[in-house]
């Protein structure tokens, strides 16, 4: 597996969001979860990430599980700053935003007890509080890294202004925000650009379009009841033909390279920079093995330059979030 810089960890050129194994995209059992996760590493994937909210907590109570043992093998990044309401994956609800010290502290002590470590390797504001000023925040997340509890700090869909005055207060090691063939903000809102400037590696989730990138993405309306995509405008009936229409361009990359259209959207982004380290979803085996496997696909500057100006942003059907989401995000 070829390697990328992430601060002072060597990780994986392709890493593994590890959401999609408890939350989001429908159940699974966790014995298959563990196999994934097992699966990964067996493939020399050494980067995963987790989060406080997703499942809401058991997705890092399995990693602590799947880990036990094999924790200097692995760099994790888990995440604090959302509330919700707890329940079942079908029925929690996220409520709102917590950046104060407190809670930084409260949730990096229990993140720790659910990942069986004693040291998060980064941790991310999920998203900013705007009733807590960034700098208060990173603050407290810098004296859980004085306390050795925390390696390093990251963000998640911040602005470039607020990246830059949480940089000013504690070295940020990772900025996280969606980035893909179909949603490439970070290209012109000045976020990669800071990142870039200030040494601070860019982690891309969902680098294959929660899935519809793939061309395999099953219609909207047969996905499982607690899958999070049937809320996403994207995945909409008014939007997805126009949508597919693009798909199909990398489909068509795809078949006369012999590989798959995931392989191809991945290696899309893993070509926009060596400071780039994505960190597709994967349930299930076949899945992740792809994904691994495109780190070894070459895609060409035509085919490069096709592929960007086919998902250029306007040819894209609809918004990435629904409007409670998006208000979330930072522009």
């Amino acid at each position: 597996m070829q390697q990328r810089k992430l601060a002072e960890f060597q990780v994986s050129a392709v890493g593994l969001g590890c959401m999609g194994l408890s939350h989001a995209y429908g159940a699974q059992d966790e014995s298959a979860s563990l196999e994934t996760l097992a699966r990964a590493l067996d493939l020399g994937v050494n980067f995963y990430d987790t989060a406080e909210v997703y499942g809401p907590l058991i997705n890092e109570t399995l990693l602590g599980k799947a880990f036990e043992g094999k924790r200097d093998k692995v760099v994790i990044a888990t995440k604090f700053g959302f509330t919700f309401r707890p329940g079942k994956m079908e029925s929690f609800e996220v409520t709102g935003t917590d950046g104060s010290p407190a809670n930084a502290q409260a949730v990096a002590e229990a993140s720790l007890q659910r990942l069986q470590t004693d040291v998060i390797d980064l941790y991310y504001l999920h998203r900013v509080d705007p009733a807590v000023p960034v700098e208060e925040t990173v603050g407290a997340m810098a004296k859980l890294v004085e306390q050795g509890k925390v390696r390093a700090i990251g963000l998640s869909e911040v602005s470039a202004d607020t990246l830059r005055r949480a940089h000013a207060v504690h070295p940020i090691a990772a900025l996280q925000s969606e980035y893909s063939l179909w949603t490439r903000d970070v290209e012109t809102n000045g976020v990669l650009e800071t990142c870039r400037e200030l040494g601070i590696t860019f982690v891309p989730f969902s680098p294959l379009g929660r899935g519809f990138l793939t061309g395999k993405l099953a219609p909207v309306d047969e996905l499982s009841k607690g899958d999070f995509r049937r809320t996403l405008p994207r995945f909409q009936a008014e939007h997805v033909e126009a949508n597919r229409k693009l798909v199909r361009v990398i489909e068509d990359i795809a078949a006369a390279k012999g590989v798959t259209a995931a392989q191809v959207a991945l290696a899309w982004v893993l070509a926009q920079g060596q400071d780039i380290v994505p960190i597709p979803g994967a349930k299930r085996i076949p899945n992740l093995e792809q994904n691994v496997a495109a780190v070894d696909v070459q895609l060409s500057a035509s085919e490069l330059g096709v592929l960007a100006e086919t998902f250029a942003p306007e040819n894209v059907s609809g918004g990435r979030y629904p409007a409670a989401l998006a208000a979330m995000a930072q522009k």
